[in-house]
């Protein structure tokens, strides 16, 4: 089992950029796939982002893409999303992920593990 602790989320500008983090306790961390989503109030969970087990491999959102990094620190058993260019549709709750398998890691049901979330909130 692992266990996720997100931090970094904030009040942000339009435009201005904020760096989540995520860390797991636990040995087996560079075992799991890991992703990031978001909530919105009213809105389901949508996919955000997700990385390989060694960081090879990302797959992004439309909504995100261009704009977002992730990444990860198999010795911290930490991973990031960079986030650039914040705009206004980017306010939500954001969770980090930890999946056993990359099969079906768009969607919140291929998650294994989730964090409490931490919240990001752009200002005009």
């Amino acid at each position: 089992q692992v266990q996720l602790v997100e931090s970094g989320g904030g009040l942000v500008q339009a435009g201005g950029s904020l760096r989540l983090s995520c860390a797991a306790s636990g040995r087996t961390f560079s075992s799991y796939v890991m992703g990031w989503f978001r909530q919105a109030p009213g809105k389901e969970r949508e996919f955000v982002a997700s990385i390989g087990r060694s960081g090879g491999s990302t797959i992004y959102s439309d909504s995100v893409k261009g704009r977002s990094t992730i990444s990860r620190d198999n010795a911290k058993s930490t991973v990031f999303l960079q986030m650039n260019s914040l705009k206004l549709e980017d306010t939500a709750g954001y969770y980090c992920a930890a999946s056993r398998s990359l099969q079906n890691r768009v969607s919140a049901n291929g998650y294994d593990y989730w964090g409490q979330g931490t919240q990001v909130t752009v200002s005009p």
